[in-house]
């Protein structure tokens, strides 16, 4: 391999391992972000601390929910984003009301 090429390959290596650690749904803002697309959240599980906004950012042409049975729901408009603080009880599951085969899990962390 050329040292060019190889280069590459660490980057993306490394970015791979980033993405399976879960890292990449936060950034420099704070908030969690958790994209929508192609009929599901990722990261589909994320961990968060009381009081951090998760922000669901929905690429997909329809409308999405982030729905916690018997508790919160958030709607998420097609190519807008929406918002949630998350709060100490928020160690849940949830799904979009409309497209119920989406899931995703939040774990509220220290």
């Amino acid at each position: 391999m050329t040292p060019d090429l190889l280069s590459r390959r660490q980057l993306l290596m490394t970015g791979a391992a980033v993405l399976a650690g879960g890292a990449s749904a936060r950034a420099h803002n704070g908030k969690v972000h958790v994209m929508i697309e192609n009929l599901g959240f990722q990261p589909a599980d994320i961990d968060v601390k009381a009081g951090e906004t998760i922000e669901w950012i929905n690429r997909d042409p329809f409308a999405h929910t982030a729905t916690v049975k018997g508790g919160w729901e958030v709607l998420i408009p097609p190519g807008k984003s929406a918002t949630h603080v998350a709060t100490a009880d928020d160690t849940v599951g949830y799904y979009c009301r409309f497209h119920p085969n989406m899931t995703g899990r939040i774990k509220v962390v220290a």
